[in-house]
């Protein structure tokens, strides 16, 4: 049985670079206001503590080949992660809206979190589109 009023949990990540025309004063007001901002927001129960992520990296792909990386592609930056908690996508894109670092160059990509094990009978996002 399922409860209607569950919430739901949006993976964050947070993407791209600050904006090159800033200050490194601006970008640190931006990051001191980002703190202030989650931690309000943790309080509320809106998110949930997910954490920055360091430089550099390894892809693993088939047959064991390991690559320098961690990105597919080196433009793509993931700078770090953290969960929402809404009653729907719509609702956590609202939240992460009021992130201050989208106004210094940052972009967040929300994800709804699959709480199902993954199976090969179930269409995922990694089931191969037919031809």
């Amino acid at each position: 049985m399922s409860d209607r009023n569950a919430k739901s949990e949006y993976l964050v990540l947070s993407r791209g670079q600050w904006d090159k025309s800033l200050s490194k004063e601006q970008i640190q007001t931006a990051i001191d206001s980002f703190y202030m901002w989650i931690e309000g927001m943790i309080d509320e129960g809106k998110m949930k503590p997910g954490q920055r992520l360091a430089v550099g990296g390894k892809t693993v792909g088939a047959r064991g080949v390991i690559v320098d990386g961690p990105f597919g592609e080196s433009k793509e930056v993931i700078g770090g992660y953290w969960f929402i908690i809404a009653d729907s996508l719509e609702e956590a894109a609202e939240y992460i809206a009021g992130n201050p670092c989208i106004q210094c160059g940052l972009f967040f990509e929300l994800r709804p979190l699959e709480l199902e094990r993954a199976s090969a009978y179930a269409e995922s996002n990694e089931t191969p589109l037919d031809a």
